[in-house]
């Protein structure tokens, strides 16, 4: 077994919520992704022995950097640590973030895809592209057939998000419905799942 830090989780830091200093500027938040690498078991594992999913998405701290990071391996699992993301809250999708906040579990959203060719690690790895807050973003991520999954977005980021939707929404009379090609989703836990193309899909990397 190989640790590439003293445990598998990312290192936790406080979330760091920066608001607007200029009339034209937007609040957002600096995270940081961490993706997994899973051994696949039984008869799927002769065409696909692994997979990658999304982990956890964690506050952005000092010592993260940009480049991808192995946090953990074993010889069923890998953790990496994708750093430097920076979500910012837009006042023309405030709709979108008023759906998300609305449902039993407000998310993260992460677009991810699998690196053309091995670049930190000796095979290729999967990178997230995006973070978002927004169900119409994940909505046009899934659309265009880009892989998306989600995990819960803590009590601190709902209430900061909650806290923008009630500045700035507006009810209207007849308001855009959940994006049906993601809510008619769902993954192992009940939330929206992700969707997958083959073409990301291929040999041993997930």
């Amino acid at each position: 077994m190989e640790y590439a830090d003293a445990s598998k989780k990312a290192p936790s830091s406080p979330i760091r919520y920066i608001a607007p200093t200029m009339p034209n500027s937007r609040p957002f938040i600096e995270v940081a992704v961490v993706m997994r690498r899973e051994r696949i078991s039984g008869p799927a594992s002769r065409w696909q022995p692994w997979r990658w999913v999304l982990a956890e998405v964690v506050p952005q701290a000092d010592g993260f950097g940009t480049s991808a990071r192995l946090l953990y391996k074993n010889d069923s699992e890998e953790r990496w640590l994708h750093g430097g993301y920076r979500v910012e809250l837009f006042k023309d999708d405030v709709e979108g973030y008023y759906l998300n906040v609305t449902t039993q579990a407000p998310c993260w959203f992460v677009l991810w895809r699998m690196e053309e060719e091995a670049g930190t690690a000796a095979e290729p790895i999967a990178k997230p592209e995006m973070v978002s807050l927004s169900y119409h973003d994940a909505g046009r991520w899934l659309d265009a057939q880009e892989t998306v999954e989600q995990v819960p977005a803590p009590a601190s980021v709902v209430e900061w998000l909650q806290a923008f939707v009630d500045e700035h929404f507006v009810a209207e009379p007849k308001r855009r419905k959940r994006p049906e090609s993601f809510r008619s989703l769902s993954d192992r836990f009940g939330n929206p799942a992700s969707v997958s193309t083959e073409k990301k899909s291929g040999g041993g990397h997930g």
